[in-house]
């Protein structure tokens, strides 16, 4: 048995391809070294009244501005079309996976695996975008500065050398907290998505039995919940800010204490003999806030790192979840001749039970019920014997052989699906029923369609939204019957086709089905309807473990 995760590699977060426009970022910030050098000479001049060549400096420091704007620049479209790729690697792999699967994931639900590949994944976009090269500008930049400064005052640098390792003390203090802080809103996140999903599934029900204000309430709750998280992620977000901000404040303004006092020749000493020229004091003076800069930048991007953790936590534990693998690729092609389907020895192991069926076999033009209980495993026959669920023992035999990956395709294209319960996409009721493909009037004869189609006012270009709203509950049931045997299938899988249908509808649905078989289709359906069970040829009844 395979599983959906077997040949899939590792997800990682970071991507590599943003290592150059991280180094580009770090570039651009190194550039600023000689600008502040030709902002300092010039200065310095214009105090002291030397001559200087006003050309030559004004050019060189706006080529090198230019030069800085070009690489930041072409560092952020790097980076951006880095990120944008991850991302959408990332979307795809959990899409294509959740397409290729029989079960439910234990991640979550539908709601949870929508956020994994939307909300969260955004969630991203600010670490890969601010981590990588806020970490190089660090292990660079401010090394840089602190070997310059030290060049010229050793008083400056030890000053430098006190104030910025408390940064990144601080703020591993601080991730600790926000990680926390973030994994709790992603769950909180996933968890608003699980309800709305499901309230939306039963928005018909919950109209109908007035529990309006109920849901209302329930999302005000779980609004309310998600709102104090993310306010717990900014707190923590601006109190760290907040004191990051102060040790950088203090060293600056040491530095731009002792300069000033340097220059006043108040202080004769932290330099290495020679007293400090102006043009080195101004030099210090710009260059200190650029010291601490990829500090606080790493401090921000820490943050970013603390939610990109949380969200590869989730990427972790939905890819953990290994499930097994629909059979077939989803490719449209010819379909398989019918000869014959069996079942030997089948049993399909859920989490809390296993599933046994009996052996049984369908030859062409059989007409079959499976009646038993809920919960027995109807459904899931169905699923098995159109290769939607693969059996943990035994096998599913199509034309004598087992029903394989490379025959799935096919034999699904024999086929013929009628769903419990009706499915429509936001599309023409022609295009719900044919996928774009002419409608047969045969077909919307034996399903009871084409009355249907004279109270519609755009005939079969009706729009339909994805309730199928315009169509009740027996109408709907009609355009599914419809939509399974528009390509003439060989074999017709109906699960409950007259549930909770009146006894007109119902007769009219058992009708265009046994019209089915009589020409020579194959019909294998699941019931409880006593109706339909009398009608049919041969009854399978499944009981609780068999």
């Amino acid at each position: 048995m395979r599983t959906v995760h077997d040949h899939a590699s590792p997800i990682e977060i970071e991507s590599p391809v943003s290592i150059f426009g991280a180094a580009l970022s770090v570039l651009s910030n190194l550039v600023w070294l000689a600008q502040a050098w030709v902002l300092a000479t010039v200065l310095a001049a214009l105090l002291s009244g030397t001559a200087i060549d006003v050309w030559l400096a004004s050019f060189s420091f706006l080529g090198l501005g230019i030069a800085r704007a070009l690489l930041n620049q072409q560092a952020q479209a790097d980076l951006s079309r880095a990120a944008e790729k991850h991302i959408q690697e990332l979307r795809q792999a959990i899409i294509a996976t959740e397409t290729e699967t029989d079960e439910v994931s234990r991640f979550g639900g539908a709601g949870s695996i929508a956020a994994l590949a939307t909300e969260k994944l955004d969630a991203l976009r600010p670490f890969l975008l601010r981590y990588t090269p806020a970490r190089l500008r660090v292990m660079t930049v401010p090394l840089s500065i602190l070997a310059i400064t030290a060049w010229h005052s050793w008083a400056a640098a030890v000053v430098l050398l006190a104030a910025g390792p408390l940064i990144p003390v601080f703020m591993a203090l601080v991730g600790w907290a926000a990680k926390e802080a973030s994994a709790r809103q992603m769950v909180e996140i996933g968890s608003l998505n699980d309800l709305l999903a499901d309230r939306l599934a039963a928005l018909a029900d919950l109209t109908l039995t007035g529990a309006g204000p109920q849901v209302i309430e329930g999302f005000a709750t779980a609004s309310d919940a998600l709102r104090y998280k993310t306010m717990a992620v900014l707190r923590v977000a601006f109190l760290s800010s907040t004191v990051l901000e102060l040790f950088s404040a203090l060293g600056v303004a040491m530095i731009a204490v002792w300069v000033g006092f340097a220059l006043l020749g108040e202080i004769t000493w932290g330099t290495w003999g020679g007293p400090l020229t102006p043009s080195a004091g101004i030099y210090l003076l710009l260059l200190a806030p650029d010291f601490f800069q990829p500090l606080r930048d790493l401090a921000a991007a820490w943050h970013d790192k603390s939610a990109a953790d949380a969200v590869r936590e989730d990427l972790d534990s939905w890819r953990d979840d290994a499930r097994r693998k629909i059979l077939g690729a989803g490719k449209t092609v010819r379909a398989v001749t019918f000869q014959g389907l069996s079942l030997q020895d089948v049993m399909v192991g859920h989490a809390d039970r296993t599933l046994r069926f009996p052996d049984l076999e369908v030859r062409p033009g059989d007409s079959l019920a499976i009646s038993g209980p809920s919960g027995v495993g109807k459904t899931t026959l169905l699923r098995l014997l159109a290769g939607l669920e693969q059996p943990t023992h035994g096998a599913v035999l199509l034309n004598a052989a087992p029903l394989s990956d490379a025959k799935a395709d096919a034999w699904r294209a024999a086929l013929g699906w009628m769903p419990q319960t009706p499915r429509f996409l936001a599309r023409s009721l022609r295009h719900n029923i044919g996928f774009g493909v002419p409608l047969d009037d045969d077909v919307l004869q034996l399903s009871r369609v084409s009355p249907i189609l004279s109270g519609l006012p755009a005939k079969d270009l009706t729009q339909l939204g994805e309730s199928g709203a315009g169509l009740s509950g027996g109408e709907a049931r009609r355009v599914m019957l419809a939509r399974a045997l528009h390509r003439s299938p060989s074999l017709l899988l109906a699960d409950e086709p007259t549930a909770d249908l009146d006894a007109e509808t119902a007769n009219d649905i058992i009708d265009g089905l046994l019209a089915y078989v009589a020409g020579g289709g194959t019909l294998i359906t699941t019931t409880h309807d006593p109706r339909l069970l009398d009608r049919m040829p041969r009854v399978i009844r499944l009981e609780d473990g068999a």
